[in-house]
């Protein structure tokens, strides 16, 4: 074959160890990229290789270019895009986590209630930190820190806790007792 676009093998990587590379990567994009220097390697054209791959023929150059530069580390980095700042502050988060963890609305002044949902911490965000959340985004929120959504449990005020225990025995000897028919 002719001129190609050419890799330069400064870093040692043989064909064979790339073809073992690929097998290995579990992501398969970053397989892709050590195939493509694979096939440069063994004398295809860029534009082969694009065909053979469904790549632009200047994502090929782009994965050459890299690889020439710093090798296989440098072929594999992918940088992600930052995201978006969180509307919170880290010690304002802190300061949200602190009240969900060891407060309750009531104790905070927000209420009578005796539980924390999204309706009330949204409040408490825009009041204290003059922040804006939707109570989806509450959510999502306390998702990330971990946080999850139960439902309160209920204890009746006037309940015989002695006729209770009873109760709980009896039913544990029912289910270890053999049913018979």
């Amino acid at each position: 074959m002719g001129k190609g676009l050419q890799i330069t093998n400064i870093h040692g990587w043989t064909v064979e160890f790339l073809q073992a590379q690929e097998k290995a990567i579990e992501k398969a994009s970053m397989a892709k990229r050590v195939m493509t220097i694979r096939l440069l390697m063994q004398g295809y054209y860029a534009t082969q290789v694009a065909e053979l791959l469904h790549l632009h023929r200047e994502t090929v150059s782009e994965y050459a270019k890299k690889f020439n530069e710093g090798g296989m580390e440098k072929l594999l980095h992918r940088k992600y895009a930052p995201g978006r700042r969180p509307y919170l502050l880290p010690e304002e988060a802190q300061e949200v986590r602190r009240m969900l963890e060891s407060s309750t609305p009531a104790e905070e002044g927000y209420g009578c209630q005796t539980c924390w949902d999204t309706r009330i911490l949204r409040d408490v965000i825009e009041d204290r930190f003059s922040v804006i959340m939707s109570r989806g985004g509450v959510g999502h929120m306390l998702k990330r820190w971990g946080f999850s959504y139960t439902r309160p449990t209920y204890t009746l005020k006037r309940a015989n806790k002695a006729k209770q225990e009873a109760f709980i025995q009896q039913l544990n000897t029912l289910k270890k007792t053999p049913q018979t028919k």
